[in-house]
């Protein structure tokens, strides 16, 4: 069966970037079709930020319990590891994306299940799971919203290897008797956090010098502490050159390119991540299959009228909030540039810029410590050119961290511009830090003069007040 049908808006990719295009086109009046070939709820709802996060959680309060008189003697044991993975399938609806669709339904968007492939300007041929095929036609906009996929390495014997990626770690229904952690970013750390509180022996090995590498050095050295304290083995400067695993039940043998030989039941290369773009038809538009998509600030891909590339396909942020906020941005664009509005393409912080994406991307790195970051490091500003003064506090001297639990252990910094005398960047490390962040996301998205931040008073006593601390020192000179 072959139908054509026409839209104002075609969403190639149904996970939350994909959602928010939709959301925002048919709020603007504008129909709209969403195609998707896997789970609708994309990968951040089933094997990244919401499976990982609910392993997580329980790891942090028990570590937290632990360092509070009065709690500490009653949380000594083992996780209940059961309870947890149950958690976690929880949040994953049990990889059913039922009420996703129902969502979806909700705001007016028709959903095509399958593989979508642009089959020329404007078009969208669909491939049903039963043989139906749909031709799909924009009158306004495609918007390519597909994400990104776990970089494998191109070593001998991985692909008989049966290794982990994000998608194995956050949805595994055992914790393995012994990991390896391949990479020390954001997954590979979070993983090691939770699978070694989950019982598991963990071992990272990290090309680089330190965990965390595009984050302020002292992020990376506490991350490491902590995990080097909780049993995990972390090793810096290895580099892989091999793994083997002979049979079905067998363990992996990792091969280090000095020789060694570490034997382990599983193993996570967690090594970056690729565009979802090398079958979606982008060769009958120009483009290379497989390759990122540069786009302007509305995130209309550079060159043409009618392409959007919105979230981790851009490769501006690859982040589930940043696709969101760049969903947001997108659809106002597709919704002005169809009712012939002009768009505010000079204003820097206006509706169709997605700046933030430059000067203001917050994160989070759920391991014990936290992790919390928005805008630039020292080493990016310097390297931006900026005039900078960075500004350190240790935030266990703020009351409210003592209170928090007991022999704290964390820091703040700020990277002030001496030029304008506003934020471009602030990291804290830390238990707790997390909720801290929207706080310095205000700061440096508002580009609030440090005057003014004076007069932003921090509750007493909260670990909050570090932002109190963080003025008096630069006031100070220290």
């Amino acid at each position: 069966m072959t139908d054509a049908v026409e839209y104002d808006v075609v969403v190639l990719g149904a996970g939350p970037t994909g959602e928010n295009v939709a959301d925002r086109a048919r709020a603007a009046g504008l129909s709209t079709a969403v195609v998707e070939s896997e789970l609708v709820g994309g990968e951040c709802s089933y094997w990244a930020c919401m499976p990982s996060k609910a392993l997580l959680r329980p790891v942090m309060i028990q570590a937290d319990a632990r360092k509070v008189p009065g709690v500490r003697q009653d949380v000594q044991g083992p996780l209940d590891v059961e309870a947890v993975l149950a958690h976690r399938d929880d949040y994953t609806s049990h990889w059913k994306d039922d009420g996703q669709i129902a969502w979806l339904n909700g705001i007016g968007a028709r959903l095509y299940r399958g593989q979508g492939r642009l089959h020329g300007p404007r078009k969208v041929v669909v491939e049903g799971f039963e043989g139906e095929h749909h031709v799909l036609t924009a009158r306004h906009a495609v918007a390519v919203c597909t994400g990104t996929r776990a970089v494998l390495p191109d070593l001998p014997g991985l692909a008989g290897a049966r290794v982990w990626t994000s998608r194995e770690a956050t949805s595994a229904q055992a914790a393995p008797g012994r990991l390896v952690v391949v990479g020390g970013g954001v997954v590979g750390t979070e993983m090691a956090t939770a699978w070694q509180a989950l019982g598991s022996r963990v071992t990272m090995l990290v090309r680089g010098e330190r965990l965390l590498s595009r984050m302020e050095p002292f992020v990376g050295e506490h991350v490491a502490d902590a995990l080097t304290a909780a049993g995990a083995t972390v090793r810096t400067r290895v580099r892989v050159a091999s793994v083997q695993r002979a049979d079905a039940t067998g363990p992996v043998i990792v091969v280090l390119d000095d020789g060694e030989l570490i034997e382990t039941d599983e193993v996570l290369f967690a090594m970056g991540r690729a565009p979802r773009t090398d079958d979606i038809g982008l060769e009958t538009v120009g483009f290379e299959p497989g390759s990122w998509l540069p786009v302007d600030e509305s995130c209309r891909v550079d060159g043409t009228e009618w392409l959007y590339a919105v979230g981790d396909v851009n490769h501006r942020a690859l982040m589930t909030h940043q696709g969101k906020y760049q969903a947001r941005i997108a659809g106002a664009a597709i919704a002005a540039r169809a009712q012939h509005v002009p768009l505010l393409e000079t204003d820097r912080w206006g509706a169709h810029s997605a700046t933030a994406d430059h000067d203001a991307v917050p994160q989070v790195v759920f391991t014990d410590p936290e992790v919390a970051a928005v805008g630039l490091s020292l080493a990016e500003a310097e390297a931006a050119g900026h005039r900078v003064r960075a500004v350190d506090q240790d935030i266990a001297a703020v009351a409210g961290a003592g209170l928090y639990v007991d022999n704290y252990r964390g820091r703040a910094r700020m990277i002030v511009d001496l030029d304008r005398e506003v934020l471009l960047g602030v990291t804290f490390v830390g238990p707790g830090v997390g909720e801290l962040l929207h706080s310095a996301t205000v700061a440096v998205a508002g580009e609030v003069p440090v005057s003014r931040l004076w007069h932003a008073v921090p509750a007493y006593p909260t670990i909050s007040e570090v932002w109190l601390r963080l003025l008096e020192a630069y006031r100070d000179g220290r």
